[in-house]
This record gives structure tokens, C-alpha cells and sequence, in this order.
């Protein structure tokens, strides 16, 4: 069967370099336009295109997969079937009709909950229990296609975005190798989605997304500390810097809440126990703007911070 893939970040590396190890035709690998990074903003490739190239797949980066010149490349190649994970292009209608078993998703989630670009991330905000990834036969709604196969994976206590990102992107290889068989032997079984989904739809992540109100629950807030955890990462400000949240716990004891959330109301070498509209916060491992990222005994040695200090939400 020949294969063409689409996709962009991490995440879509696996799958790929499973479809290589697996021994599938791969005619074509699709993905976003090299980007400058960096302070010289030297170009760098995407680490789909990067793994294409280890196995001598040709690549394409269209700048928008929906312009005619495109489509007549994508044409010629005559995939059988497209899969795509993570690839950051609307997918249009005559892309989608091309292949004769179409488009499949590799999506982070167990759909139909958490539809959107970031399920990852969302899930360990939320506090969910469990993760996955569906394959799906892709259509014209966001994440709305016919579900073909599930995997779960449980989320651990301490499970951090970048951590459930290496886990859903490994099982999400692992499922297609399974699923693909069953595509093409007509065996596989197609399930249609409800209309609404169970949770919110999961929406881009922002850098003004990881501002911590501490009016919040401490248990909410060391959630979102985890899933913006390795980026864009939770924070808050101090004395007029950012001041990174990297870890942190609930306080086993809540009789230390009793200023207004925001304030300090203890510091020690397990952590700064901040206030918050619930509970205690402790941020164990921070990094103050313009410094490294430490625990928080190393940090207090070199900042002075104790009870009755507040921290900000904006600079000031």
C-alpha cells in the first residue's frame, strides 16, 4: 500500500519511524515549512522532516496543502491512504477524498473527549485519570470523524505534559501498526462520534495560559503547573519579574491558609507555601527570570522570600 504521511512536531516522529521499521511503502512525507530558531534564526527542519530523511522519504513542505500546485503533487504520488498526526494544516475536502481509504488521524486523546490541538495538555489540567490516542477516519468537522481503534494510558501522579506527550506518542506508533492491517483487509470497525463531546474543546496553548491565579484551588493550580510543564510553563511575578513555576505540591495541612490567596505564608527547603482560594500551594522547583531553574532551597538561598510576600499576577 502506498502511504503518504503528514505531520510536524515530536510527536509524529514515532509513527513514522513505525511505518519505516514495519516495512510500509512511505511515497511521500508531508510537512510545515523549515522555521528560524533561535538568536542567528538559522533554519531548522521539523523533527517529521528529519526523521524522513534518516529513511530517505521524499519531503514535501507546502506552505498551505490546500493550493492547487500542491494538490497535483499530492495527486502523483496515488497514495492509498493518508495518515496524518499532528501535521498543523486544515486538511481540505479534495485531500481528503484522494486516497481510496482516505485520511486517518493519529489523535491524542480518547475521542470523543478533548477534541482540539492541545488534548495532551489539557487532560493533566483537568485531572483526568486516563489518556490515549484514537485513530480516526478523518472528515470535514475538527476531530469529529469516525473513531477505527483506542488505546488508554493511564496518567501518573506526577505526569506532566512532556511526560504524557512521550507516552500517547509512543502507543500512538504502536496503534497504528495495529490498525493499518484491519484498514486495508476491510476488517476494521468504524464508530461514529456524538455530536458534543464530553469535555470542552481543547484549544491552543498560550504562553498567558500558564498565569496563575491563586483566587484558584491549590490543587488546580499544581495541575496546571504540571500540564504546562515543559512549555510554555505555569508562572507568576515577583518584585516585578517572572517568576516560572516548574513543580510543586498540595500542603498536606490547610491550617496554614489564612491570608489572602497570593500571599507567602511560609518558606522553607521544601518549598514556598503560597495561599491560595483553596488549600496551599508549595512551589518546589522555580526559576526566576534572567536566572536558572533550581529547587526551591537553593533559590530562597539566593532570594529573599518569607511570610507576608505576595506574588503578582502582571508586572509591576
Amino acid at each position: 500500500m502506498r502511504i503518504v504521511y503528514m505531520g510536524t512536531p515530536d510527536f509524529a516522529v514515532n509513527p513514522l519511524h513505525a511505518l519505516a521499521e514495519a516495512g510500509y511503502e512511505v511515497v511521500g512525507v508531508v510537512t510545515q515549512p523549515d522555521k528560524p530558531k533561535g538568536r542567528g534564526k538559522t533554519m531548522l527542519p521539523t523533527p517529521v522532516k528529519e526523521e524522513a530523511m534518516k529513511h530517505g522519504f521524499p519531503v514535501f513542505q507546502p506552505v498551505k496543502v490546500r493550493d492547487p500546485e500542491f494538490q497535483e503533487v499530492l495527486e502523483g504520488l496515488e497514495p492509498d491512504i493518508i495518515v496524518v498526526a499532528a501535521f498543523g494544516q486544515i486538511i481540505p475536502k479534495s485531500i481528503l477524498e484522494l486516497p481510496k481509504y482516505g485520511c486517518i488521524n493519529i489523535h491524542a486523546s480518547l475521542l470523543p473527549k478533548y477534541r482540539g490541538a492541545a488534548p495532551i495538555q489539557q487532560a493533566v489540567i483537568d485531572g483526568e485519570k486516563e489518556s490515549g490516542v484514537t485513530i480516526m477516519q478523518m472528515g470535514a468537522g475538527l476531530d469529529t470523524g469516525d473513531m477505527i481503534s483506542k488505546i488508554i494510558v493511564p496518567l501518573a501522579a506526577d505526569e506532566t505534559g512532556g511526560s504524557l506527550f512521550d507516552k500517547l506518542a509512543e502507543a500512538g506508533a504502536k496503534l497504528l501498526i495495529a490498525t493499518l492491517p484491519h484498514i486495508f483487509d476491510g476488517t476494521a470497525v468504524y464508530e461514529k462520534q456524538p455530536e458534543e463531546s464530553p469535555t470542552p474543546y481543547a484549544g491552543m496553548i498560550t504562553k498567558q495560559m500558564g498565569l496563575m491565579d491563586f483566587s484558584k484551588s491549590a490543587a488546580e493550580l499544581e495541575r496546571l503547573v504540571r500540564g504546562l510543564n515543559p512549555w510554555p510553563s505555569a508562572f507568576t511575578f515577583y518584585n516585578g519579574k517572572t517568576l516560572k513555576v516548574w513543580e510543586s505540591f498540595v500542603a498536606e495541612s490547610d491550617d496554614l491558609n489564612q491570608a489572602e490567596p497570593g500571599t507567602v505564608v511560609k518558606a522553607d527547603k521544601k518549598g514556598i507555601y503560597v495561599a491560595c482560594g483553596e488549600g496551599v500551594l508549595v512551589l518546589s522547583q522555580v526559576q526566576l527570570e534572567g536566572k536558572k531553574r533550581m529547587d526551591a532551597d537553593a533559590f530562597l538561598r539566593g532570594c529573599r522570600i518569607e511570610a507576608g510576600n505576595r506574588f503578582a499576577d502582571k508586572k509591576e
